[in-house]
């Protein structure tokens, strides 16, 4: 008491601070329990009975991709009259028919009035079934040949001759390419650790150790560092960039501690119809190592709030755009956060505006509209909903606490607003940055499953592995099917324009499959 003042207007303050300070406090209290109990969607709208099955059984990944899609979409309502197609999808014809005829015995095949029944036709019912993974050993034999009339002689002995081994990816190791392309698929594609492989090699009789996986994994990376080094170059070829990073805990960091965040980094660019998708990782979230990934780049650079973006994105050539979702992102979590009494509200009206927003990009993108048909879309609809969303900030700015999630929601919006604004001006430009978060989501994903990576070595080789992984996807190729195109042509190629003919963005579906 007795540190309290005496002045009654430094009272009257100090109470003010106080309940601000305890309004935060239950600011946060209710975002962190919207956090744990409520689903992680970002759509206003009720869970269909399909997600609530999802979040059931904690189908993450599910779910996540889902949200990205709503997201990117705007889905902010659902036409009554708009239907989803019911039934069991057809078999794709590519899978391999046998066929098991079940017939009427042959008494039956005889009228009561004693004639003989005529086939008309049949009834055909298909189901699917699954063969479990059939371990084969190949066997390379290699005839030797000598000369029985050298035999006996004092020269160096007589002349054996044998083909020699066919270059090896692994060489002296044990694993085919297809082999090694369905473990690391496995990890880096359906997030399933080494150690759980083991024990499904285990239940197939066949004794394949996380280790001897992880020593697969490592040369297979080393191997194919030229495509990474050229991945690097392409993803710097095109008009646009779009950057990301996520921590990775990462072991045996020389002069770290093994609770050190390290940082992996992600750079998405190219040709827009033949995208190139770069891992990198990196100890540090500096932004040292957004100028050493965008190189000599000039063009579009976006990337979210971060501030290690901002001096790369002032560099003379570099037009920084700004991410639109992550603008939303906190006007939800200040609704997530937000009293019944204040339900709705600023929040709300930013929520529902930039659904409209993204209502426009998916109509054009459904009608197909070219670069200029978008910009022109753009400058007549987008444009007026960005200017009521930042008139609106600007005037709430004034009345809102500048510690409250809306508050906050409020300062990073206009604080990116120039940045994000940009995507109005170019019809090739997306609102957001999410086809690098997208890029990167499969990471995080597994990094759930593995949760750190054993050495640096290991997690630069995860970066090349989902940096090839990741640019196939981008390109429509099925990753384990390119996986095993490239193991087998890899030790084949000897210059710069073989290993650039292997990269996914100069290959097609039918190529890696013939």
């Amino acid at each position: 008491m007795a540190s309290l003042p005496n002045d009654p207007a430094a009272l009257k303050e100090l109470l003010v601070d106080k309940a601000s300070y305890i309004a935060q406090l239950e600011e946060q209290v209710r975002l962190l329990k919207a956090i744990l109990h409520l689903a992680k969607s970002e759509r206003q709208a009720k869970p269909t009975t399909k997600e609530m099955q999802y979040s059931l059984f904690d189908e993450a990944e599910a779910v996540a991709g889902e949200q990205s899609e709503a997201i990117e979409s705007g889905e902010v309502a659902v036409a009554a009259h708009a239907r989803k197609k019911t039934g069991r999808r057809p078999i794709p014809q590519e899978f391999p028919r046998v066929e098991v005829v079940h017939d009427i015995p042959e008494a039956d095949k005889v009228c009561p009035c004693g004639c003989e029944l005529t086939r008309i036709g049949e009834e055909v019912s298909e189901k699917l079934d699954f063969i479990p993974a059939t371990i084969q050993v190949i066997r390379h034999i290699r005839p030797k040949y000598a000369c029985r009339a050298c035999e006996g002689t004092e020269d160096d002995g007589p002349t054996v001759k044998t083909a020699p081994m066919p270059p090896q990816l692994i060489p002296q190791g044990l694993a085919t390419p297809g082999l090694v392309a369905y473990v690391l698929a496995s990890k880096f594609v359906d997030g399933l650790p080494f150690y759980r492989q083991e024990r499904i090699f285990e239940r197939l009789g066949l004794d394949i150790s996380r280790a001897t996986m992880c020593g697969w994994a490592l040369q297979v990376a080393r191997a194919c560092q030229p495509l990474v080094g050229l991945l690097s170059e392409e993803s710097r070829s095109g008009p646009i960039i779009n950057l990301d990073e996520t921590v990775v805990q990462v072991l045996g960091e020389v002069g770290r501690a093994n609770t050190s965040p390290s940082y992996m980094w992600l750079v998405r660019g190219g040709p827009p119809e033949h995208p190139a998708v770069l891992f990198h990782y990196a100890p540090t979230r500096s932004g040292q190592v957004a100028e050493e990934l965008v190189g000599d780049f000039q063009g579009y650079l976006q990337t979210d709030g971060f501030a290690g973006y901002n001096a790369l994105g002032e560099r003379e050539g570099i037009i920084h755009v700004g991410c639109l979702a992550h603008v939303r992102r906190k006007f939800v979590e200040a609704l997530k956060a937000g009293s019944k009494k204040s339900s709705g509200g600023t929040a709300q009206t930013v929520v529902d505006l930039i659904g409209k927003l993204y209502h426009l990009e998916k109509q054009a993108q459904d009608a197909k509209c070219d670069a200029d048909q978008v910009h022109a879309m753009r400058q007549a609809k987008a444009t007026p909903i960005m200017a009521r969303i930042k008139a609106l900030l600007l005037e709430r700015e004034k009345t809102t606490p500048p510690k409250s999630l809306l508050g906050k929601a409020i300062a990073y919006a206009l604080g990116q607003w120039d940045r994000v604004a940009v995507y109005l001006k170019d019809g090739h430009l997306r609102p957001d940055n999410n086809l690098a978060e997208n890029a990167i989501r499969p990471f995080a994903v597994g990094r759930k499953n593995w949760l750190f990576s054993g050495s640096p070595a290991g997690a630069a080789a995860s970066a090349a592995l989902y940096s090839l992984i990741e640019t196939a996807k981008a390109n429509d190729l099925e990753p384990l099917r390119y996986l095993h195109f490239l193991f087998e042509k890899l030790p084949l190629a000897k210059s710069q324009d073989d290993f650039r003919a292997l990269l996914p963005q100069h290959l097609d579906s039918k190529t890696i499959s013939a």
